[in-house]
């Protein structure tokens, strides 16, 4: 059975949410953003009684568009306040939104046992012997080191699969793997580091994943974030990431149609209640089949 944590996921269980706590001023959406341990908590308890299922804790932003690099001391600083605070209030699962082993490290030692990492594993050298000690579920993103050619559904499974090898050879079964094929994260320029690079359209290239994430789950359960991202903005020619809320309803909708098992998010209680409704619905067209 897969499963983050000790959540299950995939297969015929239910989707999954995932709610998202930014403990980074400089995080592109400011309503996600959370500092202080009073709101922090406060957020937690609403993201569980919201129908979340884990709540992912990022400690610095990887927007790619924004150049958001920030000391590990200082994300380790913010994640271990955030992680402590939710721990006191909420039992539901955490996960550490990271790319660096130290920050991961600090993570797992709080009791958290699930590692996002937006590189696949493939920023820092490190995170391997971090895997190897703790044995954390993972999240691994699509990413590569070096620009990116060709169909864009194919160099994603691609990138995934190496990323899936990182993690077995670090001792992770892949009963405790999950991917994600990083919507926002490849484009032809951009601010940050913690981008892939392409040759061709970073929006044609995030509706094409939307579209086939059936073929790119490579027998895993798919994790998608979309919420409130760059390519619902624009669609919706929409600059203000707070105004892009039905947007990412619909986009999370379609994804769950299309095969995605967790749906990392801002919204969590209308994202919860709108998969309610499509899984209900979809289950019931499969009935009728």
């Amino acid at each position: 059975m897969n499963r983050l944590g000790r959540v299950p996921v995939g297969n015929k269980n239910q989707v999954r949410v995932m709610g998202i706590i930014n403990a980074s001023p400089e995080s592109f959406y400011k309503k996600s953003v959370h500092t202080e341990q009073r709101d922090i908590a406060k957020t937690a308890k609403q993201m569980e009684e919201g129908g979340a299922d884990f709540i992912d804790v990022g400690g610095m932003s990887t927007a790619p568009y924004l150049n958001t690099l920030v000391p590990e001391k200082t994300e380790i600083e913010r994640i271990t306040k955030a992680i402590n605070t939710i721990q006191k209030v909420s039992n539901l699962p955490v996960s550490i939104d990271t790319c660096r082993a130290g920050v991961a490290k600090a993570a797992f030692h709080l009791g958290v046992d699930i590692l996002n990492d937006v590189t696949g594993l493939k920023h820092d050298k490190y995170m391997i012997q971090v895997l190897e000690e703790y044995h954390p579920s993972v999240i691994v993103c699509a990413f590569g080191t070096g620009r990116i050619y060709g169909n864009q559904v194919i160099q994603a499974k691609k990138l995934l699969q190496d990323s899936i090898s990182i993690a077995t050879k670090s001792g992770i079964p892949k009963s405790r793997i999950a991917v994600d094929p990083a919507i926002g994260f490849f484009r032809k320029n951009a601010k940050g580091i913690f981008f892939t690079k392409i040759n061709s359209d970073w929006l044609k290239r995030d509706l094409d994943m939307i579209q086939n994430l059936k073929s790119i789950k490579l027998g895993q359960p798919l994790l998608i974030s979309v919420s409130r991202k760059s390519f619902i903005g624009s669609l919706l020619n929409e600059k203000d990431p707070g105004k892009r809320l039905y947007g990412s309803l619909a986009a999370e909708i379609i994804s769950v149609i299309h095969g995605a098992d967790i749906i990392r998010t801002h919204n969590v209680k209308a994202t919860h209640d709108a998969i309610k409704i499509a899984q209900r619905i979809k289950k019931s067209n499969l009935q009728l089949q």
